[in-house]
């Protein structure tokens, strides 16, 4: 089943970077809920499944930054010389095994 967001949803799929989910497709109980996200920064549309997608932050909803995601963010910076904590670097792992 695919269902329209309207509103699209601000999102970040990990190693893509922020979008807005403009989509949800649900193949049924034996499958990951699917994201249909336009990239910001590239245009680019991916199905991203849930294990790779987090809430973007939202000031108003008192939602902070996925520790996953500003651990990529910093790693995604050029001539970044921070290294993630190993908190993050052990999420950033498991992430990617998803």
């Amino acid at each position: 089943m695919f269902t329209r967001l309207e509103p699209p949803l601000p999102l970040h799929v990990l190693g893509k970077g922020d979008g807005l989910a403009i989509g949800m497709i649900d193949y049924g109980a034996e499958h990951n809920l699917i994201w249909v996200t336009a990239i910001d920064e590239t245009g680019e549309i991916w199905c991203a499944p849930n294990p790779k997608v987090r809430l973007q932050k939202n000031w108003t909803m008192g939602r902070r930054e996925n520790p996953l995601v500003a651990a990529a963010k910093a790693a995604a910076r050029p001539g970044s010389e921070i290294e993630p904590c190993s908190d993050c670097a052990e999420l950033m792992r498991m992430g990617e095994n998803a």
